[in-house]
C-alpha cells in the first residue's frame, strides 16, 4: 500500500512510525515543506532564552535517520499544492529545484500543522518583526538579537497567550526590556480573570510593561522596525514578536470536498478519517473532540498532535484505534509561577449556557509546617446542579503540574467534585498535606 503523509513534524512522523512498527509491505512517502523533520516546537522559546543551548537539541529524529533506519522516503522542501481525491494523487512543487511533482497514494494523511496569524498591519514586513513557529524562525530571531546591525534593547510582544508569555520570560531573562500588548483586558485568556490577576502581578514583579485593552495598528520604521503604533500611541521597539494565534494550514485542500470545521481545521472522526475516503488528518490542521464540551474544538498542542498522528497511522493500515478526545489541559511556565488549567473556565461554561459554581482557595503545595512550602491558588469549576467537575485552574510556584494532571484524569472519567475527596493521593510532609489542595478546594464547594 502506498501511504503518503503531508507534513514531517509531530503528527505526520508519529503516524509514519506507527505504520513502520505495526505493518509491513507498505511504502511511506513524506512531503515536508521545510527542511527539518520531527522537532519539538514547544522548546523553541527556551532556546531563545538560553535554557536550551541549540536548536539541534529539540530535533527528535533527522530526515536522514527516517530514511536510513526506517526506510521512509522523507523529502524536504516539497510543498504539496493540491490533492486530486478522485484520482488519488497529490501534486506540488520541489522548492529546491522549482520542478513540479505528482504522486499517487492509496492512503493519505494531511498533517500540515498551523501557521502564525499575521494581521494585515502596515509595516509587518519591516526587519525586526518576527513570528515564532519553526527552527528557522528561532535562528532568525537569535541572529537578529546577537548578530544583527542593531542593539536590541526594547522588545514588544503582541499577544498574551502561550507563546507570548513564554517569549516574554525568555527575552526578559536575556536582559531585554519587554512590553506585552494584549487587545483583551487580561493576559492568558484561557484563565478566568481572578486567576489572571496573579499572572499580571508576576509580570510586573519581573518588570514587564503590560498594555492591556490596546490594539495594534501597525509598525513604524525605515527598513528596521522602530516602534509599534496602537490607538493609544507609539511604543519604542527594537524587535517585535507577533504571537496572536495560529491558523490551520488547510488552504490547499480547496476543491477536494474535504469538510473543515472550527477555524478552518479539517473535520475528522475518532479514527482521524475525513469525510473523503482514504484521506486522514491529524495534528494542528485538524479538529479535536472535546470531552467536556461534547463537540469538536480546535486546541493545537503538541500532545494532541502526537496522539492523533499515532492513531491516524494505525488506522491507515487497518489497525483500528480511536482518539478518545481532549479535556483542554495545558501548563505554562511564567517566571516563578506554573500556570495550569484543564477543562472549562467559568467564562467558557457561561458561553455554553452551563449552570456553574466555583470554589477558589489558597493553599500550600506541601505540608504547611514543612520547610519551603509554596503558596498555590486552586480554582475548581463544577456543574451547579449535577456537581460534575467541569474544570480547574491552578497557579503556584511548585506542585501545579501533578495537581492539574489529577484534575485532567478526573475530568476524563466524568467525576463529580465530591468524588475528588475519595481519591487516594500520596501523602508525606515533603510532598503534600494530608488533604491535597484540590481536595481542600472540593471540601469547600457548596
Amino acid at each position: 500500500m502506498k501511504c503518503i503523509i503531508i507534513g514531517g513534524d509531530a503528527a505526520g512522523m508519529s503516524a509514519a512510525m506507527q505504520i513502520v512498527r505495526n505493518s509491513s509491505g507498505n511504502s511511506i512517502t513524506v512531503f515536508e515543506k521545510g527542511g527539518i523533520y520531527s522537532y519539538g516546537q514547544c522548546g523553541l522559546p527556551y532556546v531563545i532564552g538560553g535554557k536550551i543551548d541549540s536548536t539541534d537539541k529539540v530535533i527528535a529524529r533527522t530526515q536522514q535517520e527516517f530514511k536510513e533506519k526506517y526506510d521512509i522516503d522523507a523529502r524536504v522542501f516539497h510543498e504539496v499544492k493540491s490533492i486530486d481525491a478522485k484520482q488519488k494523487v497529490v501534486r506540488g512543487i520541489n522548492l529546491s529545484t522549482g520542478e513540479n511533482f505528482e504522486q499517487a497514494y492509496d492512503r493519505l494523511l494531511i498533517a500540515t500543522g498551523a501557521s502564525p496569524v499575521v494581521p494585515n498591519w502596515e509595516g509587518s514586513s519591516l526587519q525586526g518583526v518576527f513570528t515564532l513557529k519553526t527552527i528557522p524562525d528561532t535562528e532568525e530571531i537569535l541572529d537578529y538579537v546577537y548578530k544583527g546591525f542593531r542593539d536590541v534593547k526594547d522588545v514588544t510582544i503582541i499577544g498574551g497567550g502561550y507563546i507570548g508569555l513564554e517569549m516574554a520570560e525568555s527575552f526578559a531573562e536575556i536582559g531585554k526590556k519587554v512590553t506585552i500588548i494584549e487587545r483583551n483586558d487580561q493576559l492568558a485568556g484561557i484563565f478566568d480573570r481572578d486567576l489572571a490577576d496573579l499572572i499580571h502581578d508576576e509580570a510586573k514583579k519581573h518588570h514587564l510593561t503590560l498594555r492591556l485593552g490596546e490594539s495594534v495598528e501597525g509598525f513604524i520604521g525605515n527598513n528596521f522596525v522602530e516602534s509599534v503604533k496602537t490607538e493609544k500611541g507609539e511604543i519604542k521597539s527594537d524587535l517585535v514578536l507577533i504571537a496572536v494565534g495560529v491558523k490551520p494550514n488547510t488552504a490547499f485542500i480547496n476543491g477536494t470536498g474535504i469538510v473543515t470545521g472550527i477555524k478552518g481545521a479539517i473535520q475528522v472522526n475518532s479514527s482521524m478519517q475525513t469525510n473523503v475516503e482514504d484521506i486522514f488528518a491529524a495534528g494542528d490542521c485538524a479538529t479535536q473532540y472535546h470531552r467536556i464540551k461534547e463537540r469538536d474544538d480546535y486546541i493545537p498542542l503538541g500532545t494532541h498532535a502526537n496522539k492523533q498522528g499515532q492513531i491516524a497511522g494505525l488506522n491507515m493500515v487497518n489497525l483500528h484505534k480511536t482518539f478518545k478526545g481532549v479535556v483542554g489541559t495545558s501548563i505554562i511556565k511564567f517566571f516563578d509561577l506554573s500556570l495550569g488549567r484543564t477543562g472549562l473556565s467559568e467564562k467558557e461554561a457561561e458561553r455554553l449556557n452551563i449552570p456553574t459554581a466555583s470554589v477558589t482557595i489558597r493553599a500550600r503545595d506541601i505540608a504547611g509546617y514543612y520547610p519551603d512550602a509554596k503558596k498555590m491558588t486552586v480554582k475548581l469549576i463544577y456543574h451547579k446542579v449535577t456537581r460534575k467537575l467541569l474544570g480547574g485552574q491552578i497557579i503556584g510556584e511548585s506542585g501545579v503540574d501533578k495537581r492539574i494532571d489529577v484534575l485532567s484524569t478526573a475530568l476524563f472519567h466524568n467525576m463529580s467534585i465530591d468524588e475528588l475527596l475519595d481519591l487516594d493521593l500520596a501523602y508525606a510532609p515533603p510532598y503534600n498535606g494530608v488533604w491535597d489542595p484540590i481536595q481542600q478546594a472540593a471540601r469547600k464547594a457548596k
